[in-house]
């Protein structure tokens, strides 16, 4: 089943069982999959690499947004953004462990020849190809930081 037709079946299931904070959480999926349809270049269709990058986008903002708003010691709004973030999560790919992660930068480390901070770039680009949508992209900084530093 494609991404936005399991969207949708999920919104009439939410809708049915009455769960709110699910419904709102999937009609801003929708809403932003319906949006990446229409951008310049698109024929209405999402495919299913850019829904997920969408996905991650959306789950990002939200988690951003939870931090922000527990600096700020308002539990009352992080909490449904940290809701949001879980149930759009669970349309996303299984993200990888963070010894899985290192074990593949490490790799990259060595076929780039990369040796110091300062060879950073050489070492994210591939990693952050090669490990789209399956781990988290601070994870993947920080990782190559603490393996050339």
């Amino acid at each position: 089943m494609k991404l936005t037709e399991q969207i949708n079946a999920d919104i009439k299931a939410a809708m049915l069982a009455r769960e709110k904070d699910k419904l709102e959480a999937l009609r801003a999926v929708k809403s932003a999959l319906l949006l990446a349809g229409t951008e310049k270049g698109a024929d209405g269709n999402v495919s299913e690499e850019a829904g997920l990058k969408v996905l991650q986008k959306l789950v990002k903002q939200r988690k951003d947004a939870a931090v922000i708003y527990t600096e700020q010691n308002r539990d009352d709004l992080a909490q449904p953004e940290i809701f949001q973030a879980e149930v759009i999560s669970t349309y996303l790919p299984v993200q990888m462990g963070e010894s899985e992660v290192k074990a593949i930068i490490q790799l990259i480390i060595e076929r780039t020849g990369a040796s110091s901070p300062a060879d950073m770039g050489k070492v994210m680009g591939p990693a952050m190809g090669q490990l789209q949508g399956k781990a988290d992209g601070k994870l993947i900084s920080s990782l190559v930081k603490e393996l050339l530093g």
